[in-house]
This record gives structure tokens, C-alpha cells and sequence, in this order.
């Protein structure tokens, strides 16, 4: 999961992968390792509790809503339900101040999709606010090379929010020019961006971290809203017919040209380039946010529980 802390620290998620037949072990293993403890409780509760989103506005709910749908619609018969145990699917602090919920479910053998991770989080700030981050993350296998999905909003008052929307690359964009071309200049992609920058409310948001500044792509969506005090628009509106339109078109083309894409990748040797990039970006989400963020948002037990299943999924 994608997350932006409090502090406004950014990260990715990513997973390194082996080859094909230790993906299907790793992955039939992980079912039954989980399963067990799955079906104390009822799958279509715990997904219908993710599906709430109770904490954000009607606009942002419906968004996340939609993107799910899209998703479901599109590439649904390629995964797998959920198979996180019951108390990492939803989560809180021992004071019920924050509270959590992930959804992850990772592609059949024969998909190029390695697993979409969908999730909320909600926790009450000292200032009387709340923190709400919404995050929907899409990752492929290395039987392609193309982009894995990345979105977040994060929304800490009622007049300001964090959208980073990317396709993250998975070559190095100088080295391999020809995959700048197909999948970021040809496509026109670095238009969503250039488009929520005419919104006088937009400004570029900059994460304090270059490591993460160097994951991203050049045409990504990272952006700073803040509506002003007694502004006639609203976060809601912006949300409405600003964002939501961008989101739904870029995750559109990212299922269409990259998850249902026939584009496959030449050589052992470029496998093992993707699978070892993925490897280290995703142990970075383990180690540089999520170990850090989710301790101070839950508490060490609650964390370690979460992250030592996380883990497994991302391989780190």
C-alpha cells in the first residue's frame, strides 16, 4: 500500500518476483497459510466493510467506488479473492483512534497481473482533525514490462488534499527511450498532469524524500489542493469534476495498454531486470514507510502483525 504518513513522507509499493513456478508455489502457498484464518469470518463482510470508505466525503467514496468497479469489470476474472487473514483485512489502534482496511487480491498463475491492493485509512490527529488516505495499487508480473499503478489521496483538513496519481516505470526511462516513448510521450500521458495545473487550487506537492522523487515518472500527478478559507469551490466539487475524470482515465489506460496488454518481455535476462527492480522499490515501502508509519498509526503489535503478512506478498 501506498502511503503518505502525517508528516507527509510518500511512498511506493513494489514486489520482487521469482520465476513462474515459485510464483505459483509462493502464491498457493500464501492461500492456504491464510485461508484458515479467513473463514472465521465472512469474505463479502470484511470486503463490504473495505467497500464503505466510511470516513471520506461522498464524492471521494464514490470515486474510490468506481475505480474498483472498473478494475472488477476488466480484469476481475484474472484474481484471486482475498486471502489476507481476517485481522489484517481491517484493523485499528488499541485506543480507537486509527482504524484500517485492505483488500488485496493477487492474479491467477496465467495473469500478468501480480496482485491489486486496494485500502483506507482513517486516524484522529492532536489538532482535532483527521487523517483519511485512500489508496488503490496495481502491480504486474515480470512477464511484462510495463508500468505497474499507483494512486492516493490523502486528506488531513476539509479544505486540502495530496493526490499522487502515476504509471510507475519499470526501465529506466534515459536507458530505454523507446519505453518513455510508448507508454509516456506517444500516449500523451503528462496531459492529466498539465490539466489539474490549470486549477487555480493546484500546486505541485514535493516529497521531502529523492529517493521516491527518483521512483516516480515524469508525467505523474503529485499535487498539493487547498482550497482557502472561504473560497466559493469546495474539495468535494474539485474531487467531483477535477480528479475523478483524471483517475478514471489514466487506471483506464493502465488496464487497456499494461494490465490487458499482449506486450511481452524478451529475454531471461530482462526478467530478471524487471523482477529485481520491483524487489528493491517494494522493499523500500516496507522498510522506509510502512515499518516507520504504521507503528506510530497502530501501535508495534498491531504493525508487526500487518507488515509480517504484507511481506509476504511484497517479498521483502
Amino acid at each position: 500500500m501506498a502511503l503518505i504518513s502525517a508528516n507527509s513522507s510518500y511512498s511506493i509499493f513494489n514486489i520482487s518476483r521469482p520465476s513462474s513456478s515459485s510464483i505459483s508455489r509462493a502464491s498457493l502457498s500464501r492461500t492456504r497459510r491464510f485461508a484458515s484464518s479467513s473463514s472465521s469470518a465472512s469474505m463479502d463482510e470484511l470486503r463490504a466493510k473495505f467497500m464503505e470508505f466510511p470516513y471520506v466525503s461522498a464524492p471521494h467514496k464514490d470515486l474510490m467506488l468506481e475505480l474498483l468497479s472498473s478494475v472488477d469489470n476488466r480484469i476481475g476474472s484474472s484474481l484471486q479473492p482475498c486471502t489476507l487473514p481476517t485481522d489484517v483485512q481491517h484493523f485499528g489502534n488499541p485506543t480507537g483512534t486509527a482504524s484500517a482496511s485492505l483488500h488485496l487480491r493477487s492474479g491467477v498463475v496465467s495473469s500478468q497481473i501480480d496482485f491489486i491492493l486496494g485500502g483506507w485509512i482513517h486516524c484522529k490527529l492532536p489538532s482535532g482533525s483527521s487523517l483519511n488516505i485512500t489508496s488503490l495499487s496495481a502491480y504486474l508480473k515480470s512477464s511484462t514490462n510495463a508500468p505497474h499503478f499507483l494512486m492516493e489521496l490523502i486528506q488531513s483538513s476539509p479544505n486540502s488534499l495530496i493526490l499522487i496519481l502515476d504509471l510507475t516505470p519499470r526501465k529506466d526511462l534515459i536507458l530505454y527511450l523507446d519505453y518513455l516513448k510508448t507508454y509516456y510521450e506517444d500516449t500523451q500521458l503528462d496531459k492529466h498532469r498539465q490539466r489539474l495545473h490549470t486549477l487555480p487550487e493546484v500546486t505541485p506537492y514535493f516529497s521531502p524524500s529523492l529517493y521516491i522523487r527518483s521512483v516516480l515518472s515524469p508525467t505523474a500527478v503529485i499535487v498539493n489542493i487547498d482550497i482557502g478559507a472561504g473560497e466559493k469551490t469546495n474539495i468535494e466539487e474539485i474531487i467531483r469534476d477535477d480528479i475523478g475524470p483524471v483517475a478514471k482515465e489514466v487506471l483506464q489506460f493502465w488496464l487497456d495498454s499494461c494490465a490487458c496488454s499482449e506486450r511481452s518481455v524478451v529475454g531471461e535476462s530482462e526478467k530478471c531486470y524487471l523482477a529485481e527492480r520491483d524487489r528493491i522499490i517494494k522493499s523500500k515501502t516496507i522498510e522506509v514507510d510502512l515499518g516507520s508509519s504504521f507503528p506510530r498509526l497502530f501501535g508495534q503489535e498491531v504493525a508487526d502483525r500487518v507488515l509480517s503478512v504484507l511481506k509476504e506478498y511484497y517479498n521483502a
